[in-house]
């Protein structure tokens, strides 16, 4: 059974745990202090806690309010970051300097950057974007967008 991090990347088949684990450990040393790390909708996730928001998640206040995941899928590996949606301005930044780190234009949907080669995963990239927003300005930013 995955409930931890740990336990996730353990089961993960051999080709993906290196960029998962480091996409993890990319998260981990840039992610604003407030965050919170554990299992959520069977990837890892990055949420604010109860303890700073307690209205929690809008779809289902029992969970504390998502900011950001990665998954392994079943073609490509996954992150999610709820920002990116929510935050013109922030999805402006990422596109801009995703221009600095590859030719092509990423493979997006409205939180998600899918990539099916892990040797095109720009880590460093993924890292700074984990670290653009606070858990505060993470809160204000949803409010704003989400819960009207």
């Amino acid at each position: 059974m995955i409930i931890t991090p740990e336990s996730y990347i353990a089961a993960l088949p051999e080709d993906r745990k290196a960029p998962v684990s480091r996409l993890r450990q990319e998260v981990l040393q840039h992610l604003p202090a407030g965050f919170a790390e554990t299992i959520g909708y069977g990837m890892l996730a990055y949420v604010v806690p109860h303890t700073l928001y307690p209205a929690g998640y809008k779809c289902d206040p029992k969970l504390p309010l998502p900011f950001m995941n990665i998954a392994s899928q079943k073609g490509h590996i996954a992150v999610y970051h709820m920002a990116l949606y929510a935050s013109s301005s922030l999805m402006d930044w990422f596109l801009e300097e995703w221009k600095q780190v590859s030719a092509k234009k990423p493979d997006m949907g409205k939180s998600c950057i899918r990539f099916k080669k892990p040797e095109n995963i720009p880590f460093e990239l993924i890292g700074a974007l984990a670290g653009k927003v606070t858990p505060q300005e993470w809160i204000a930013i949803y409010e704003t967008a989400f819960t009207k």
